[in-house]
Parts: structure tokens; C-alpha cells; sequence
């Protein structure tokens, strides 16, 4: 009788300390999901925050992109304007002392057929400069190069400039994705971005306040695909900086 009571003693133990072990390891188990729940609150929350903060940098820098023109622009008039009044009270004054004559139309004419040449260039490399610094400032915005924003044109030139980035990472993300869920990731990235693409070009056809509403909802759209290609990356955009 107490070698049967002894085995029955243990097997009762080992029974109870089984149960112990699994109530243990579901413990461990919950507390594990709960912690992964909550980091991904986390991570959502201030990837939403990061987005956030970027439109309204955005927004800011278009504001004062705008006013930087305007003042340029002013500016530009006023000189023109100082420098018509003083061509026009310089040829006042001249006409005063004496009329024209053919002997003064000749030498003006010959004057104007020798400048020319050199005026115009000027002119035009000075618009074609003033032309590049701007697409320059709005390529910087749109976090692609120059060189690929001039090959776009429309009013979602840059949407279509990011579009062609997003496009080239989905490339390079492919070329080292080699299994099947990889490639099919990527395959997914290049759909959603043909998409979008359609997008653009719709926009550029609509109202104005319904294109800048559009133009938006695209502008999200590709931030959250430079997103999704940085976490395949293993890169968190929410601890960039």
C-alpha cells in the first residue's frame, strides 16, 4: 500500500506541476501578444504623427515658396519700372536739346543692331536660370532630383516624379526579394503606383479645389507606399532623424 501511494503521490505531482507549467507558458504567451499589440499601436501612431508633421512642413514651405516668387517678382517690376523711367526722362531730356534727326535715327538704329545680340542672350539665360532655381526648389520638396522632375510636366508633375522614385526603389527591393512572397510584395507596390499614376493624370483635369483635394489623397497614398518599402527594408520611418 505505500509503494502504491507513493507512485499515485507522484503522479498526482507531475500532473500538478504540468498544469503549472502550461498556465505559465499561456501567461507568457498573452503577455508576449498584448506587448506586440501595443508596439504596433505605437508604431502606427507615430507614423501617423510623422505624416502629419510632413504636410504641414509641406504646406508651410509651398506657402513661402509662393511669397519668395511674389517678392522676387515685385521686386523684378519695380527695377524694370526705375530703369523705364529713367530711359523715358533720359530720351525727354535728349529730345529736349534736339529733335531727331536722320544722321541720330542712324546711329541709334546701328547701336540697337549691335547690342541686340548680346542683350538677348542675357535675357534668355537669366529666365532659363530663374526657371531652373524654381524646379530645383520644388524638386528638393518633392525629395526627388531635378533631373527628374523636368521630365515630368502638369500641374502633378512632382506626384508623377515621386511616383517614378517609388518605382525605381520597387525595382531595387525586387532584385533582392527573391522569394515568391518578395516578388509578389513588389508586385503589389508596382500595381498600386500604376494606379496612382491614372490618379495623377485625372487630377490634372479637375476643378481646382478638387485636384489640390486629389492631389492629397495621392500624395498620402505615396507616402505610405515609401513607408511600406522602408519596412521591407527593415528601415522605421518613425525613427528616421
Amino acid at each position: 500500500m505505500g509503494l502504491f501511494s507513493s507512485m499515485g503521490a507522484k503522479r498526482a505531482q507531475r500532473k500538478a506541476d504540468a498544469k503549472i507549467r502550461k498556465a505559465e507558458e499561456k501567461v507568457i504567451r498573452t503577455r508576449a501578444k498584448v506587448q506586440a499589440e501595443a508596439e504596433s499601436r505605437e508604431t502606427r501612431k507615430a507614423a501617423k504623427r510623422l505624416l502629419k508633421d510632413e504636410h504641414k512642413y509641406s504646406k508651410l514651405a509651398h506657402k513661402q515658396d509662393r511669397k519668395t516668387i511674389k517678392a522676387t517678382g515685385k521686386a523684378q517690376e519695380k527695377v524694370a519700372a526705375a530703369e523705364a523711367k529713367t530711359i523715358a526722362e533720359q530720351a525727354k531730356a535728349d529730345a529736349e536739346k534736339a529733335f531727331f534727326t536722320p544722321t541720330k535715327m542712324k546711329r541709334y538704329m546701328t547701336v540697337a543692331r549691335m547690342v541686340a545680340p548680346v542683350v538677348v542672350p542675357i535675357a534668355y539665360r537669366a529666365a532659363i536660370n530663374a526657371r531652373s532655381q524654381v524646379t530645383a526648389v520644388q524638386a528638393h520638396r518633392a525629395g526627388v532630383p531635378a533631373s527628374l522632375l523636368t521630365q515630368y510636366g502638369g500641374p502633378s508633375a512632382t506626384l508623377r516624379a515621386r511616383i517614378a522614385a517609388c518605382q525605381d526603389t520597387a525595382a531595387q527591393v525586387g532584385e533582392i526579394e527573391k522569394s515568391a512572397e518578395g516578388q509578389q510584395f513588389v508586385a503589389t507596390m508596382n500595381s498600386r503606383l500604376d494606379n496612382l499614376k491614372i490618379a495623377a493624370d485625372a487630377a490634372d483635369t479637375m476643378p481646382p479645389q478638387q485636384r489640390k483635394n486629389a492631389q492629397r489623397a495621392i500624395d498620402n497614398e505615396l507616402t505610405a507606399i515609401d513607408n511600406d518599402l522602408l519596412a521591407r527594408l527593415n528601415v522605421n520611418p518613425a525613427n528616421v532623424g
